[in-house]
């Protein structure tokens, strides 16, 4: 998790479980994503833009589907973007397809109360 403040954390099947662990009760929105797909490419400068905003309060997360499909199946993703906020290790909220900003915004505050 050394890329607090620098943007999503990019992760992988050997970072996915330790950094929702050590995140305990703050709540983790992960971005699962391919790099060829159009409302993926529309989500992650958003995606990014969170990173930076919620800096302390939630961590911002990606999971690239191509590179990491065994999480995609994990976690049912079966269609992209799919956006999941995990909160003491546990799913709490889903969210599939392109939201908009203010859609990712509101589905990680629902689970910030």
């Amino acid at each position: 998790m050394s890329d607090t403040n620098k943007g999503a954390v990019h992760l992988d099947s050997a970072s996915f479980d330790t950094t929702l662990a050590e995140a305990g009760d703050m709540p983790v929105l992960v971005d699962f994503y391919a790099d060829w797909c159009g409302p993926c490419k529309m989500a992650a400068p958003i995606i990014e833009e969170m990173a930076e905003e919620y800096a302390g309060k939630a961590i911002i997360a990606k999971v690239d589907v191509d590179a990491n499909n065994e999480l995609a199946g994990k976690f049912g993703v079966m269609s992209i973007p799919t956006v999941i906020v995990f909160k003491n290790g546990k799913e709490v909220k889903r969210q599939s397809g392109f939201a908009g900003k203010q859609g990712f915004i509101a589905l990680l505050d629902a689970a910030m109360v």
